[in-house]
């Protein structure tokens, strides 16, 4: 078996095994996938040299990605301007780029891999070093396709609470290393297994904790989910017609506490909808004793823009989205991105980051914790000031990407933020996925993808922290850079 990974055909099988650990991520949902995509990726490394191993690590990232992240070509081509050709090259650059962080893994691992009982982790803290580059500082992060997002209905979510994303995730890519090792090392067989079971039992133990308490009266909630069409949404002659829209959905849920509406439901700059729009709607809002949490863009006095949340009831306030998203909201590269995506008929907004200190907002009595889009995939962001908070709330619109895998796998990154700190997650987006998720990290509500539509339930607030609410990452940190330290103190020694 060795010599088959040798051989080209180990090459072949690596593309096939990042497909498959695509496929453990939604919508496909097959969790098990990941272990074996994972241990296959390590069992195949076992024999090849530095050079080899990072091109299988690369194949296997072409096929990771090349399936997970395809949804991009569609966010090019939205606009139905931009013809198909140059989407699918930069497409294919896209994935390629994000192929390089597997290859680089495979470099780390085979050039610092150690020949005793501790390899297994030493792959699985090198797995995880470069998932959390690659999830916290390239183009400000990119946590998309992290192994833990595939465990969320698995008895390995226990570990979420206490470890986050990154925790579980080493307990997830040490379970495959071990599973590689018991083929690589066949005569402690039984001991891996025995390990393997003890870490599965121990995630069916802590999913039995309950880390938080329900912390005053349920709160009943409205998410409107108002299915603009990307290439309409903008459009100055569509605007009145979105803004009663959004109105119409709302006077007919008066009755609840909180009525949420996604990100930039309002395709108008804050002061040009402040008197017409913005304050008869709180006037009315407040006699109905209800709240609203809207989303539009923002300029302030010095022309810099905003994507931002507001508040409208008795607290009227704002948050300002201090995560931009790299060719979103903001072009990295310069001037090659912007000339390409300019071809492609592409126009992207220039927005600032607001402050990263900024106070919780507050409605109908409760604070809570705001997130616009792409800043739910980054856990630390989402626990930052949680022990004043109640609850969750998330605003997106994935409209980019109608008809893709995107919405579900952002769907499935934002539930882990729940689950992380053990509040209710109010999720709202344009086109869907629209859903409230409870403090487990369960789907409580979900509205139907591409549809107009208002779901409603009742929702608890929640007090108390998990441990990774007040730990974060630096203990799973800490772990895998001792880890890695001890790796390459050890090839040090061995080769002197």
């Amino acid at each position: 078996m060795v010599k088959l990974m040798k051989s080209a055909w180990g090459d072949v099988f690596a593309v096939i095994a990042g497909i498959l650990f695509s496929l453990s991520f939604s919508p496909f949902d097959f969790s098990f996938l990941v272990f074996f995509a994972l241990a296959f990726l390590k069992f195949s490394l076992a024999e090849l040299s530095v050079k080899r191993a990072t091109l299988r690590g690369f194949l296997f990232g072409l096929g990771l990605f090349g399936l997970g992240v395809s949804w991009v070509f569609v966010s090019m081509v939205v606009n139905e301007q931009s013809g198909y050709l140059l989407p699918l090259l930069m497409t294919l650059l896209y994935c390629s780029f994000w192929a390089l962080f597997p290859a680089i893994s495979a470099f780390l691992y085979v050039k610092n891999r150690v020949n005793n009982d501790l390899d297994w982790f030493v792959f699985a803290s090198v797995w995880m070093f470069v998932e959390y580059i690659r999830g916290k500082w390239v183009l400000g992060g990119f946590p998309w396709l992290q192994v833990a997002y595939s465990q969320l209905d698995t008895p390995l979510s226990g570990y979420v609470p206490v470890m986050g994303a990154y925790g579980t995730g080493l307990i997830i890519a040490i379970i495959s290393a071990l599973m590689a090792e018991s083929l690589l090392k066949k005569q402690y067989s039984s001991r891996y297994f025995f390990a393997i079971i003890t870490l599965v039992s121990i995630g069916v133990l802590l999913q039995t904790v309950q880390w938080t308490t329900i912390s005053g009266k349920s709160l009943t909630v409205s998410l409107i989910q108002g299915n603009i069409a990307q290439k309409d949404k903008w459009a100055v002659e569509n605007r009145n017609a979105t803004l009663k829209q959004y109105y119409d959905d709302s006077a007919a849920h008066w009755q609840s506490d909180l009525i949420i509406w996604p990100e930039t439901a309002i395709p108008a700059y804050f002061e040009d909808v402040k008197q017409d729009y913005l304050l008869p709607l709180e006037q009315e809002a407040v006699a109905n004793n209800a709240d609203i949490i809207t989303s539009l863009p923002y300029k302030d006095k010095a022309g810099n823009l905003f994507n931002s949340v507001l508040v409208l009831g008795k607290n009227r306030a704002m948050y300002k989205k201090i995560h931009l998203l790299p060719f979103g909201e903001y072009l990295p590269w310069q001037p090659v991105s912007g000339y390409l995506l300019g071809l492609m008929n592409v126009r992207l907004g220039k927005f600032s980051s607001g402050e990263i200190d900024q106070p919780l907002l507050n409605v109908a009595g409760h604070y809570f914790v705001t997130s616009i889009c792409y800043e739910d995939a980054f856990g630390e962001q989402s626990i930052r000031h949680v022990e004043q908070a109640k609850f969750l709330v998330n605003v997106t619109n994935d409209g980019w990407f109608d008809g893709s895998i995107e919405p579900y796998q952002h769907m499935q990154i934002a539930r882990m933020r729940a689950l992380e700190a053990g509040r209710y997650l109010l999720r709202v987006t344009n086109t869907g996925v629209s859903a409230i998720v409870s403090e487990k990290g369960k789907i409580v509500n979900q509205a139907p993808v591409m549809q107009r539509v208002t779901i409603t339930s009742d929702i608890e607030p929640m007090s108390g922290m998990t441990p990774y609410s007040r730990m974060g990452d630096k203990p799973t940190i800490l772990i895998i850079s001792l880890i890695l330290l001890y790796s390459f103190i050890n090839r040090y020694f061995l080769k002197n």
